[in-house]
């Protein structure tokens, strides 16, 4: 009962979080982490167990990056049941992000609008974390990005991936965040190309020391399918290992009704489902197995994870969902997703990836 009682108290303040400043309410939420009891979760079904990226996880459900910003709480997030958790955005440097305010609750549409920018305490700080932890309490993703004033972005990824190969599972570029100026121009061409290869080339020079640990590339939502062309052609020429789909989008959705839309930033939660979805399906069927794809965006539910498992992801990660539905989320996902193994009497969860991407495509494009 332990266990679940940390996460019930977790839970159980969510009603007064949502009282406070967004930015508040998510420094609470990290300090109940580090403080609360929460004893290594129970075993996870064999059959969501999930080998991607040289790596296994035993269940397909990841905190996406942007929760621990600067790796103060992986292995309590761990413990609250997910398969894998990425930190992140770290930068070379510490910087304090965009002016406050710059996170925005969408309540009436269970959304997040941020314009954070990258804020972090640096690499020197999350390295020095990182480093008295113990591997073998789960997968650890790091993702990494560019200084807002830096004169060589490509050198601050550079650097990123040679200071958190020995303490991470997996590395992530992160070239699609909307909130520094000029970044999502690093998707696109003879930049991504160089930004690729420099990180490739980086990670083989520390592979002796540290192993080959996979490179992933975050990329936008809002790509045109023919940069998303380039976009995959490079990863594959390059040997990237594998593609995140996808970052917070820039676009504003018909169905949104809260305010706070009209904010600047990107949007992230239940609105950016259909968006991604389709991201995600268009990437599976251009990476024709490659690499695998880790899905994001809009993952509230058991139904929503399955769907983008369908679509083509091998793993996917959620977010936002959880200020609104509470750490307990992680578990009643897996438990829908073992249920809907056995309603349809299918042996794997990775049987069924990618099985309705080629649907997805032709349906509409969603706006």
């Amino acid at each position: 009962m332990i266990p679940l009682l940390g996460i019930s108290l977790l839970d159980l303040g969510l009603p007064f979080a949502r009282l406070l400043d967004a930015e508040e309410a998510h420094r609470l939420a990290l300090m109940a982490l580090k403080t609360l009891p929460l004893p290594p979760p129970t075993a996870d079904d064999q059959r969501l167990k999930v080998e991607a990226f040289g790596l296994r996880f035993s269940n397909p459900v990841g905190l996406a990056a942007g929760f621990d910003k600067d790796a103060e709480v992986p292995d309590a997030a761990l413990k609250i049941g997910f398969g894998f958790v990425e930190v992140g955005t770290l930068t070379p440097e510490a910087q304090s992000g965009n002016p406050r305010p710059r996170v925005f609750r969408l309540p009436a549409d269970e959304a997040v609008v941020n314009r954070l920018g990258f804020n972090n305490g640096g690499f020197a700080a999350a390295h020095k974390r990182l480093a008295r932890r113990a591997r073998s309490t789960g997968i650890l993703g790091v993702n990494v990005g560019a200084n807002r004033e830096s004169l060589d972005r490509a050198a601050d990824y550079v650097e990123g991936i040679k200071t958190f190969a020995a303490a991470a599972d997996y590395l992530t570029v992160n070239v699609s965040s909307p909130n520094t100026p000029g970044l999502r121009d690093l998707q696109f061409g003879a930049a991504l190309d160089d930004l690729v290869a420099r990180v490739i080339e980086a990670r083989e020079r520390v592979a002796a020391r540290d192993g080959k640990k996979p490179a992933l590339l975050k990329i936008a939502p809002d790509l045109s399918l023919t940069e998303l062309d380039g976009v995959v052609t490079i990863a594959r020429k390059r040997g990237i290992d594998g593609i995140i789909v996808a970052n917070t989008t820039i676009a504003r959705p018909r169905s949104l009704r809260d305010r706070a839309a009209r904010e600047e930033g990107g949007l992230s939660g239940r609105p950016l489902f259909a968006l991604s979805t389709r991201m995600l399906a268009e990437t599976f069927l251009r990476a024709e197995g490659a690499f695998p794809l880790i899905g994001v965006g809009g993952i509230d539910s058991a139904d929503a994870a399955w769907q983008k498992l369908r679509a083509g992801a091998a793993l996917v990660q959620l977010y936002t969902a959880l200020i609104y539905k509470g750490f307990s989320l992680v578990a009643a996902i897996k438990r829908g997703l073992v249920r809907r193994l056995e309603r349809e009497k299918i042996g794997k969860i990775t049987d069924v990836v990618g099985s309705d991407a080629r649907d997805i495509v032709r349906a509409p494009w969603p706006v």
